[in-house]
């Protein structure tokens, strides 16, 4: 009888059965940033943390469970048993565990409770059996930049932050921030259902899964290998000439595409250093100066388009020295008399500054604005400077008008540099520059970026007549150490006194922007060097570094010397 009752009591007592069912989850992954050629440059990986109770380690078996361990992790066994000497209870013996460690972290907990490593103890709140053996917990998401600097600071950087104990990457800068919807994780995995013996969920009718959808991966139109030759270029280049930065940027003519975008200044993304502050922008769009010489070619085809000047008209050159009202106006090189497009061959901040008179004040603004000056020059950039011009009011006034047609007085950037002079390369239609190519999701599938509409800013005779004007510039002017035998290379030299305080100092920018082309190809460039120490002339800064990128386009296949003149 009594035996019948403790049965009784045994069946009927409630018994702490584990649980048929089970549940698993998975984050989804930021989407990566890929080159045109296909590298990721900058990616995404899970990191994983292993957790034990050193309470529940049988002391017999402690060495068997560190030399298995050790093998599965890659962690040497000194490190993990100075991490469970250090404290009992729960110690985390890794937080960055890799997904493929993990992995086999996980198959190592099966073996281990089947070695019997792990022993059930008395929970001393509940007086109940718990075996609590090796866990590995899906902790946060690491940004991986693999080829280190490169192509920052255009990609720019992500920083970290937590959310319910999982550590997740949001972008700050370029790239990573501008396309910070598209890059975001979109779904996390969701299985629930019955488990079989070893606690994997049974795929069946009553299970339930919900797919992970990852962040979309966004395609450069840069490739690598160029870009990383030309960053080289930039670098040696600073270097020699003791330059503060200098920045490049190579476009397809016809549809915009940014194949090179490239600074002297880099970061690595993982590991910002106080020292990399100044480099975090990206100077291609975010840093604005005055453009000097180079805005002479825009100011000349508004003239030219308008039917107020001709190319062959005579402009009085005033032997170096001319006064605008107030205002004293002098040329590096004397002239008496030149042709009107000699005065952008030869770069004459006097012909430039008459010849700009016959503009009016709204003509001329409205046409540095069609241009692109004061506006974005790309939407695939964030934070962007948009520069500034002066007013119609302003350049009614003889001496804003005279200064601005030789670039001082307005800030632009490079890039709205490059988007200008596009014009002069493609019968008279401003293009849109274009770093992103296109999006593609986890199955593969490309999605288009909506197209930029091209701007027909002058009328192609005029694009004609001053892409003749600005070869000569090369061959005959003061772009001649651009020239490359088979290439039509045209351009325009730039240098321009830096302002500090209010004041202009001695210190420059000299800028060379032009085109390179084949029979097949074209290209708009354009060079721009900060501070340099060795000389304040383009000629000696900005266009030798012109000449080794097209060196390099013709190494790389981009560009075909082909043209026999």
């Amino acid at each position: 009888m009594i035996f019948l009752i403790i049965m009784l009591v045994h069946v009927l007592k409630p018994r702490h059965i584990p649980s048929l069912y089970t549940k698993n989850s998975s984050k989804a992954q930021r989407g990566s940033i890929v080159s045109a050629d296909g590298f990721h440059v900058a990616t995404t990986k899970k990191l994983y943390k292993a957790v034990v109770n050193t309470n529940y380690i049988d002391p017999l078996k402690k060495e068997l469970f560190v030399q298995l361990f050790s093998i599965y992790s890659g962690i040497k066994t000194k490190e993990i048993l100075k991490r469970l000497n250090k404290k009992k209870g729960v110690v985390v013996l890794s937080y960055s565990i890799s997904q493929q460690k993990a992995q086999y972290l996980k198959k190592l907990r099966f073996e281990l409770k089947r070695y019997k490593v792990f022993i059930r103890k008395k929970n001393p709140r509940t007086g109940k059996l718990t075996l609590h053996g090796l866990s590995i917990i899906e902790s946060g998401e690491s940004r991986e930049y693999p080829y280190g600097s490169l192509l920052t600071p255009i990609i720019g950087y992500p920083h970290k932050f937590e959310e319910n104990g999982y550590t997740y990457i949001r972008g700050v800068k370029g790239i990573e921030k501008k396309f910070e919807d598209a890059l975001s994780a979109r779904q996390d995995e969701i299985s629930q259902g019955k488990r079989d013996v070893n606690g994997y969920i049974i795929l069946n009718k009553e299970s339930f899964t919900k797919p992970s959808i990852n962040g979309l991966d966004v395609k450069l139109n840069i490739p690598i290998n160029l870009q990383l030759r030309v960053e080289k270029v930039l670098d040696s280049t600073k270097i020699k000439i003791g330059a503060k930065q200098i920045i490049a940027v190579v476009m397809n003519s016809r549809n915009g595409k940014v194949i090179a975008l490239a600074s002297s200044n880099r970061f690595f993304p993982k590991k910002i250093k106080r020292r990399d502050y100044p480099s975090l922008n990206s100077a291609a769009t975010e840093y604005s100066f005055e453009p000097g010489s180079v805005i002479k070619t825009v100011v000349f085809s508004l003239l030219l388009d308008k039917g107020l000047v001709n190319p062959y008209d005579l402009v009085n050159g005033h032997n170096g020295r001319f006064k605008i009202a107030n205002k004293v106006i002098t040329d590096e090189h004397k002239f008496d008399w030149i042709s009107a497009q000699n005065v952008i061959v030869y770069s004459s901040n006097i012909g430039i500054a008459q010849l700009a008179q016959k503009l009016s004040g709204s003509k001329f603004h409205k046409g540095l604005k069609n241009f692109g000056f004061s506006h974005k020059s790309t939407p695939d950039m964030i934070y962007e400077k948009k520069g500034s011009i002066p007013s119609s009011q302003k350049l009614n006034n003889q001496i804003y008008k005279a200064t601005c047609s030789y670039g001082y007085g307005m800030r632009a950037n490079l890039m709205q540099l490059i988007r200008a002079y596009s014009a002069f390369n493609n019968s008279g239609r401003m293009v849109t520059p274009k770093i992103v190519d296109l999006f593609i999701d986890a199955r593969g599938n490309k999605i288009k970026v909506n197209e930029e509409k091209q701007v027909q800013v002058i009328k192609s005779s005029t694009a004609k007549r001053m892409k003749d004007i600005l070869i000569k510039t090369v061959n005959k002017g003061t772009g001649k150490k651009a020239r490359t035998a088979g290439l039509v290379i045209g351009g325009k030299t730039g240098t321009a006194h830096i302002v500090e305080k209010g004041r202009y100092v001695n210190k420059y920018n000299t800028a060379f922007i032009g085109f390179s082309n084949d029979k097949t190809n074209k290209y708009t460039m354009g060079v721009i060097v900060v501070q340099p120490k060795s000389s304040q002339f383009a000629s000696s800064t900005a266009v030798p570094v012109y000449k080794k990128i097209v060196d390099i386009m013709v190494e790389e296949g981009y560009l075909n010397p082909d043209i026999i003149k």
